[in-house]
């Protein structure tokens, strides 16, 4: 199965991580780490693997390090699969 490409935006610095519903078409996700060396990144990670049930490994940022707007690609699960996860419609 090849990986799942989906888009988000994020806030870092937030009050605490959670998905925040939609943003320009993407989903958005509250980050609680601050966007400096790669914390937020990092728990940008944990949170989508935590919610897919997977391990860490199996998400990727593909596009968007250092920017709100991030593509991911996630392993081993399908877009149905993400799309439950995530709260929205596939």
């Amino acid at each position: 199965m090849p990986p799942v490409r989906f888009e988000v935006y994020i806030q870092p610095r937030a009050s605490k991580t959670e998905l925040a519903g939609a943003h320009g078409g993407m989903i958005k996700i509250r980050i609680a780490a601050p966007a400096l060396e790669n914390a937020a990144n990092l728990a940008l990670i944990d949170f989508i693997a935590q919610r897919l049930g997977i391990a860490k490994r199996c998400v990727r940022i593909v596009s968007g390090r250092a920017s709100r707007r991030k593509i991911l690609a996630v392993e081993g699960v399908d877009a149905d699969v993400i799309a439950a996860a995530m709260g929205v419609g596939s």
